[in-house]
This record gives C-alpha cells, structure tokens and sequence, in this order.
C-alpha cells in the first residue's frame, strides 16, 4: 500500500485531504514544511501533496529543497495552492512540483492526481486528446504561429513554422468552440526538428490560472477515451504534462 503526505497547516484542509484519500493509500500528514521535510527523509513517500502556504517555510521551498538533484528524490509533489493565481501556478512548476491543483478540491480531482503516481509501476501522464486549434506564439524577439495537435491540462504539443528558440513562450489559443482565448507562458520541454517539416515544440504551461485550468481538465475529460493516458515527459523536465 502506498504511503501519501499530505502536508497543510490548516487542520480541516488536511484531514479533508487526509479523508478524501483514504483508499488511495496510508495518508501520513504534516503541519509544517519543516515537519514535511523530516517525515518525507524518514517515510520515503510514493507522493506529497503539499499546500504552498504554511506558516515557517513556503510550499515552493519546500518542493525546491526536495527535488534538489542530490541525493536526488523521486517523489512526485502535488502542490495545492490557495488562490488558483497564474503566478503561484508557475512558482511551483519552477519549483520543481509535477502537479499543481488550486483551492477548493474536489475529491475527484486529489484522487486521480495521486493515482496517477501510484497505480502503475511508473507515474502516468495527464490525460490529453487530440486537437487542432492555431496558437500564436510569442517570444522575447519573436513571433509565430503554430497548430496545437494534442493537449492536456498540464501542456501541449504545438507543430509551428520557423524556428523557436526560445525556452519560454506567451502563447495564445481557443479550445474548439470557445470564443474566449487562454493566454498561458509555457516551458519548452523538448523539441522535435524535422527537414522539411514544421518544428514540434512540447510545452509545458507556467502561468495558467485556476480557471484556465479547469476549463481545460474539463474539455479533455469530455473528449478524451476513458482510458487515455498522456506519456511521461522526461524526469529532467521537473514534471509531467
């Protein structure tokens, strides 16, 4: 049985938490992030979800000391912020968190984040559907547009004319059927070249708000096949997508 931290300050988030994934695995919980620092040294947890706010040591630092490349650690965080800001979203994808959910959870969301890092022998991706929407791109000293040919909550394969080079991106894009556009920054994780092909760029998105968020996790859940399963982007990237 998988051992899960949950780490919040607030007593009625984390036995809510704590509540919400019982039969996901032992919950072991923390109140602080130096309590979580000792506990995940001690326990080796198969996942933390840890909330960015607590009262000695900010979530983001506390991702940042756990994923420090030595020893290097292997377990997957889930940061909970409390604000859903586009801004504390991308403080913990830099911190290094391969997840980010925003307050107020939802049972359903906290489970399938933790399940996907502990029901199979490696961490599943997000799930994510196929999809062709233009993306304009933009960069410090360029400009371009691509077509989006799958995406998740998490990030998105984008095929573009010329060559990108930068490793962070202001991009823009409608989900099929939407009028109003979702403006995330994104990571560059990988790129594909290809003689006589468009450039394949796999983002990972930083700036994204709560409801951006949800507003994707909610058209991939309506198109995606039950059983659809992104790949993992690779460990170095500091995440999945």
């Amino acid at each position: 049985m998988p051992t899960i931290l949950v780490v919040d300050d607030v007593p009625l988030f984390r036995e809510l938490e704590a509540l919400f994934l019982a039969r996901c695995g032992r919950v072991i919980t923390a109140a602080s992030g130096r309590e979580a620092l000792a506990i995940a040294a001690r326990e080796h947890p198969a996942v933390i979800v840890l909330d960015a706010h607590l009262p000695d040591l900010p979530g983001e630092e506390v991702c940042r000391l756990l994923k420090r490349p030595d020893p290097p650690f292997e377990t997957p965080i889930v940061v909970v912020t409390g604000s859903g800001a586009a801004d504390e979203h991308a403080a913990a994808i830099r911190a290094g968190a391969d997840d980010v959910l925003a307050k107020p959870l939802s049972r359903m969301a906290l489970v399938e984040t933790v399940q996907r890092f502990t029901r199979f022998p490696e961490p599943r991706g997000l799930p994510r559907v196929s999809v062709e929407t233009p993306v304009h791109i933009r960069a410090a000293n360029a400009e371009a547009w691509g077509t989006s040919r799958n995406l998740s909550r998490g990030g998105m394969f984008v095929e573009c004319e010329g060559d990108v080079r930068a490793d962070e991106l202001d991009l823009e894009f409608r989900l099929p059927g939407s009028a109003d556009p979702l403006c995330p920054t994104a990571r560059v994780i990988w790129r594909r070249p290809q003689a006589g092909a468009p450039t394949g760029l796999g983002v990972r998105f930083l700036e994204l708000d709560a409801p951006a968020a949800r507003r994707l996790d909610a058209y991939v859940h309506e198109w995606a096949h039950p059983d659809a399963l992104a790949f993992a982007m690779p460990r170095a990237s500091g995440g999945i997508s």
